[in-house]
């Protein structure tokens, strides 16, 4: 074995490779072309009606430089609608469009159901226990991260 293969970032990195290609496959398979970071705006924004792109990139701890081709692209697959605050000019106000919402409930419960394969190896009570653990370590490291979970 490799020293890596030990070492917390080698592992966390190797669990997001496992659950991303879950997340493809499942969603392929429903005949969705949408990624996990899609579903994470889309479901936020469906939280959030009217959210601006800066909040919407804190509450799913994403880059907000980046969240912009995010929505961009969601906008383009029709999915969010984007339009300038009447408050705040520079902000953009986010909606689902109806295809939005039926896309959210249509694959929400794909993404719970593909929970349990990405911890695939442990029981229920392992499950609990590693997802207390990842919330205690997110939330310590959280003021570390480049796009920090805020809300």
């Amino acid at each position: 074995m490799l020293e890596i293969q030990g070492m917390a970032g080698h592992l966390i990195r190797r669990l997001n490779q496992i659950s991303v290609s879950i997340f493809a496959d499942r969603m392929a398979a429903a005949g969705h072309d949408i990624t996990s970071v899609q579903f994470a705006a889309l479901s936020a924004v469906n939280a959030m009606p009217g959210v601006d792109q800066a909040t919407l990139a804190g509450q799913i701890a994403y880059d907000r430089a980046t969240i912009g081709g995010v929505v961009d692209r969601l906008v383009q697959k029709g999915l969010i609608d984007r339009r300038v605050s009447p408050s705040d000019r520079r902000a953009r106000q986010l909606r689902l469009t109806e295809a939005g919402m039926q896309l959210v409930d249509e694959i929400t419960p794909i993404v719970w159901a593909l929970q349990s394969d990405i911890l695939g190896g442990l029981s229920e009570e392992e499950t609990q226990q590693m997802l207390t653990l990842l919330r205690k370590a997110t939330d310590a490291g959280n003021s570390l991260s480049r796009a920090p979970l805020r809300g």
